[in-house]
């Protein structure tokens, strides 16, 4: 958690010291007292502000769609299973999002993936394997 001096707030504010001060002691600003000086937590200037949260570490994040031609209703239900599967068995960081859908007048089945990047990668693999080396009958 990032910590600001009063000093350090009123110049992001642009205000005097005196007044940062006061929104402290009036309880306009969430401050916390350490000797004789004021510590005011970046999370609660921010929400005096109204400044969105800024995230402080990095994420990364996939959404992808995929279209599988030529392929039966039932080796789609298989897929299906596959993917939510492996889709469970990611980090909680890296958890993926799976949705299918089917076009029956087609034999098309469109798969949508949002989520880390690895877990996303393994899926890819996956859809790859079961379409392309025989795990669905074409």
């Amino acid at each position: 958690m990032e910590w600001l001096s009063v000093e350090q707030v009123a110049e992001e504010l642009g205000l005097h010291v005196r007044t940062v001060r006061n929104y402290v002691r009036d309880g306009k600003l969430k401050a916390v007292r350490i000797g004789k000086q004021y510590r005011i937590a970046r999370i609660d200037l921010d929400a005096v502000t109204g400044a969105p949260p800024v995230r402080r570490h990095r994420h990364v994040e996939v959404a992808t769609t995929v279209r599988v031609d030529a392929i039966s209703r039932g080796d789609m239900d298989r897929v299906a299973t596959l993917l939510t599967a492996a889709a469970g068995s990611g980090t909680a960081g890296d958890r993926v999002r799976v949705q299918l859908s089917y076009d029956e007048q087609r034999a098309s089945m469109t798969v949508m993936l949002l989520g880390g990047l690895i877990t996303t990668a393994e899926l890819l693999r996956l859809v790859d394997a079961v379409t392309n080396q025989g795990g669905a009958s074409e």
